[in-house]
Formats: structure tokens, sequence, C-alpha cells
């Protein structure tokens, strides 16, 4: 990946998520990075291009690696922590991205930055529901909620692993227990 590419996706990312995606011009970026329109447009295309660019290169790794996590092997609590932990240490290894990737599930339907951080969205509840589905097989109780559990369970990390990011949690050492056990509360029930 060549050096000016690099510094583009970076210097996007930290304008995007520091004033928001509609708040950011291209001649912004360009003069941030040092850089001229048409190596912009070489690379990306338009801004959405380097939109879509931005959060698939940075989310397509973190996918693989939560469906990994989110494995069920018979085992709801230790799966969920692994999920949790994994989701959380994302958060708290790329803030900026985090923070700037939440702020596409609640842009307008129609916005750019909605269309481009769909997939995120939409796979983080695919992998959760396989998980919720297959841990039914086990918890009768459990059957035909997976898709309220997936959404529940991704709201609640993402929340916390928000606070986080942003400082109003400081002490994360037992975040990971916390999130899971207040989840788990009341699910068996």
């Amino acid at each position: 990946m060549s050096e000016n590419r690099s510094t583009i996706l970076q210097i996007s990312l930290e304008l995007f998520a520091r004033r928001g995606y509609e708040a950011v011009g291209i001649q912004e970026i360009v003069d941030s990075a040092g850089i001229t329109k048409p190596t912009l447009y070489h690379y990306f295309g338009s801004k959405s291009g380097l939109l879509e660019i931005l959060l698939k290169e940075s989310f397509t790794p973190f996918l693989t690696r939560l469906a990994d996590a989110a494995r069920y092997s018979g085992d709801v609590t230790n799966t969920l922590q692994a999920v949790a932990s994994y989701s959380l240490q994302f958060a708290g290894q790329n803030p900026s991205l985090f923070r700037f990737y939440l702020t596409t599930q609640v842009a307008p339907l129609d916005s750019e930055p909605y269309q481009a951080g769909k997939f995120i969205h939409l796979e983080q509840q695919r992998i959760l529901q396989e998980l919720f589905l297959k841990a039914a097989q086990d918890h009768g109780n459990m059957k035909g909620r997976h898709i309220a559990y997936a959404a529940s369970f991704l709201g609640l990390v993402n929340t916390y692993a928000l606070l986080a990011v942003n400082g109003e949690i400081t002490s994360v050492d037992n975040l990971v227990n916390q999130v899971v056990h207040q989840f788990m509360h009341g699910i068996f029930s």
C-alpha cells in the first residue's frame, strides 16, 4: 500500500471521527494529508469511495475475528465473554475508528455514512444471531429470541465500549465480566 494512500485513510478517519463525515470536505482532507485532489481521486475515486474503503479495510478483519470469537461450543457465557472481550479490545485499540463507525449507524438512512457502514452492523448482527440460534439448541427458553438477543447484546457491548473510549469509564479491568453478567441476568429466567 502506498504511503499516500495510508496517509489519506488515517487523516480522513481522524477528521471524520472528530467532526463528522458531512462536515469534512475533500479540500480539507488533501490539505491535511499534504497531497493533491487528483491523488485522492486516484486511490478512492471520490469522498464516498474513500469512506467505503476506509470502513471495509478497517472492519473486514474485525468481523472475521468476531466470527471466530462467537463460535458457540456449548458454553454461552464463555462465548459471550470472548465476543465482548474482542469487541472491547478492538474499540480500545481503535477509538477514533470505533467512535466514527457508531456515528454511521445513527446517520440518516439515505446518507453516505449510513450506507457505507451498514454492512458492519448487519454482519455483527448476523454473527450474534447465529451464536444465539446455536445456543438455543442447548437452552430451550432461548428459542425464537435470537434476533432480540443479538441486538441487545450488541447494543450493550457497543454502549460500554463507547463509554470506555470516551473516558467515561476509567476502570475497564472487569468490564467484560460486567457486560456479560448484565446481559445474562434474566436471560435464562
